[in-house]
């Protein structure tokens, strides 16, 4: 994995990206964060931790930082994967191991991370309900038929990166994301991953924030 880059975009995450960014750097030797204006140290434990950090001098939001981070490691010119990882914890670097070598394999120019492929995820009914409904409407407007189109664990390749123009910021980057694939026209799969949500994702409020906010993007049309 000597040429695979791992972004991680990075908010207020101090207590766990030391821990996400050691777990990675035992398999990926080169992982950026960019840390998206933190105000709790972030960027000092990120970079004690062994990731390079890369920072935005105020809040942007994810999608931002994801177009960031993948700009900052296309510079690398023997770059040929790149994996998107959250900061909070709730990926697992084997998943991202198995999708970046399908990617290097060249079976498929992109791997999306799907937690409903297999049974190890644990999804609360409201939010399952949700996310199904964004596979549905993601399935009717690019004509992918995704069963997760809201997994934020992704490796692609360098003619994917190249390509990918993120101009959502937050939320709604996502279904930006799987749009642009889907006009590429590029050879994709989905792989089964484990989402391990957390006492601290969920003390947080993630998963019911991010379910809210997945409604609006899909009713709002973004």
């Amino acid at each position: 994995m000597s040429r695979t880059w791992v972004v991680i975009p990075m908010y207020n995450e101090a207590t766990v990206v030391g821990s996400v960014v050691s777990g990675l750097l035992q398999d990926f030797p080169y992982v950026v964060c960019v840390d998206d204006g933190s105000t709790d140290g972030s960027q000092r434990i990120a970079r004690e931790a062994g990731a390079v950090v890369v920072q935005h001098p105020v809040n942007l939001g994810q999608g931002a930082g994801l177009q960031t981070g993948i700009e900052y490691a296309l510079q690398d010119p023997e770059l040929d994967c790149i994996v998107t990882f959250d900061a909070d914890g709730q990926h697992q670097v084997e998943d991202a191991l198995g999708m970046a070598k399908r990617v290097r394999s060249g079976e498929a120019d992109i791997v999306l991370g799907s937690r409903f492929l297999d049974d190890r995820t644990k999804v609360a009914p409201l939010k399952r309900l949700v996310l199904k409904t964004a596979a549905i409407q993601s399935r009717l407007s690019t004509g992918m038929p995704l069963t997760d189109a809201h997994n934020g664990l992704r490796a692609f390749n360098r003619n994917v990166a190249e390509r990918i123009h993120l101009k959502q910021n937050r939320m709604a980057h996502a279904s930006e994301l799987v749009g642009q694939v889907a006009r590429m026209k590029v050879a994709w799969v989905e792989h089964p991953v484990d989402i391990v949500y957390t006492d601290y994702s969920r003390s947080k409020g993630q998963s019911l924030l991010n379910a809210v906010n997945i409604l609006v993007d899909l009713f709002l049309g973004r």
